[in-house]
């Protein structure tokens, strides 16, 4: 591994670990704002990391994504946290307000991904030029365009793959509402099988969805710097 390709596994996976903290944050604030204080009570209306590390989804699954290309996963990376627990029975409406706090996560990443790219709007209007590109880090300029470019990536990939259908994934929640409930209890039990969806097709489908999205920002990102 090269040196600017350790640099950018470090930013991804620091990056990463902030982006789930702010994701399960977002959970638990909505969910404290309209009346389940159980997140709240639980220390998980905070960005700290250790009240929101998974083992598996934020350490293990992340890990294997960096240093594991043969998977075929090396192009961005995602993961999961901690769920942030929720008392439905507290809401005033149950899954009005139930989606509103589920979709609060994947809400919470689009608002990383947007501040991102105004970075490095930033950085293009002050030097006329945008630094990199992922190729070298020859200033601090260049590691700071760097780690907004990154930010955009991780978050995109988080937005699109907590939106899957995959329990426990915040699409889950909100699809769960809509199943009868013998196909609710089947839909709740997948179990292991989960773990294996979301490598083998969530995995493909971010993928899918993601290079399009970064495609159609660094359109942007020229056309403002060509502008």
């Amino acid at each position: 591994m090269s040196s600017t390709a350790f640099v950018i596994a470090v930013f991804e996976f620091v990056l990463l670990i902030f982006s789930l903290s702010f994701h399960e944050c977002a959970h638990a604030w909505m969910a404290s704002r309209l009346g389940d204080q159980t997140a709240r009570l639980q220390g998980r209306v905070t960005l700290n990391p250790r009240y929101h590390v998974d083992p598996i989804g934020t350490l293990l699954f992340p890990a294997l994504m960096i240093f594991g290309s043969a998977l075929g996963m090396g192009q961005f990376l995602i993961g999961w946290a901690k769920p942030t627990p929720v008392t439905t029975r507290n809401f005033r409406n149950i899954v009005r307000d139930d989606s509103l706090v589920t979709l609060a996560g994947p809400a919470s990443n689009l608002l990383l991904a947007t501040c991102g790219f105004l970075g490095l709007v930033a950085i293009i209007l002050s030097t006329r030029n945008l630094p990199s590109q992922q190729n070298a880090l020859n200033s601090g300029i260049d590691a700071l365009a760097l780690l907004f470019e990154l930010a955009i990536q991780v978050n995109l990939a988080l937005f699109i793959f907590n939106l899957l259908p995959i329990p426990p994934l915040d699409g889950s929640r909100v699809v769960r509402h809509f199943l009868p409930y013998n196909a609710l209890r089947a839909y709740d039990n997948i179990g292991i099988f989960s773990y294996l969806l979301m490598i083998f097709v969530g995995a493909p489908v971010v993928r899918f969805f993601l290079g399009p999205a970064m495609n159609l920002v660094y359109a942007v990102l020229g056309r403002i710097q060509g502008g």
